[in-house]
């Protein structure tokens, strides 16, 4: 926690997208107890072929081990709210809030608002005009309750965020690292420190 203290400034929600063929449940949640311990707020996960949220389950129970063995006894400080569609949300006096999403959450989700707000139209119960940022932002289900996140940290050699929340990244900060398997505390660190010093000029 006195990490995160020490930086400038702090993302409130970070992405980690894997674009790998082979995601380690271990070192993903380690990324994911680390994001806990320094103070951020929202973390989504992401990979391209949905394996993490086909086996969220699996990857719920490597970060409680992770919490254990990473944070010992002061793992209660540090509880996960396992936000997801496809289960109940899990409270545990929450300080952080995990999303694990797959590409169905990226421009798919972004289709099914467009219908949904056409057949509100339809129904008559809104008009054409009434489409703007903020009520397309409403019909997303995938990031219901989520900031945009502030930072992504993509692990893999594709030059690509392979779909990840299209719609949410227009002004987010990207750092590539070369894998997320093995990946150290440092590197981690490091790249909370790069963002902490740039400079972001929302496109001006």
């Amino acid at each position: 926690r006195l990490d995160g203290r020490a930086l400038r400034k702090l993302p409130l929600h970070m992405g980690l997208v894997v674009t790998e063929e082979e995601p380690s449940y271990a070192d993903m949640a380690s990324l994911v107890v680390w994001c806990m311990a320094v103070g951020i707020s929202y973390v989504s996960v992401y990979d391209h072929n949905g394996i993490f949220k086909r086996n969220n389950s699996r990857l719920m129970d490597e970060i409680l081990k992770q919490q254990q063995e990473l944070l010992g006894l002061d793992c209660s400080k540090y509880t996960v709210e396992f936000a997801n569609q496809d289960r109940a949300d899990q409270v545990l006096n929450c300080q952080s809030t995990l999303k694990v999403l797959s590409p169905e959450d990226g421009k798919a989700d972004i289709i099914k608002a467009a219908q949904n707000f056409c057949q509100l139209v339809a129904q008559q119960q809104r008009t054409h005009t009434d489409l703007d940022v903020n009520v397309l932002d409403n019909l997303l289900s995938s990031t219901n309750g989520f900031p945009d996140p502030d930072l992504v940290l993509k692990f893999g050699p594709v030059d690509s965020t392979l779909g990840f929340l299209p719609w949410h990244i227009r002004l987010t900060e990207i750092i590539s690292l070369p894998s997320h398997v093995n990946i150290s505390y440092e590197d981690f660190f490091s790249a909370l420190h790069h963002y902490a010093a740039s400079e972001q000029r929302w496109g001006k």
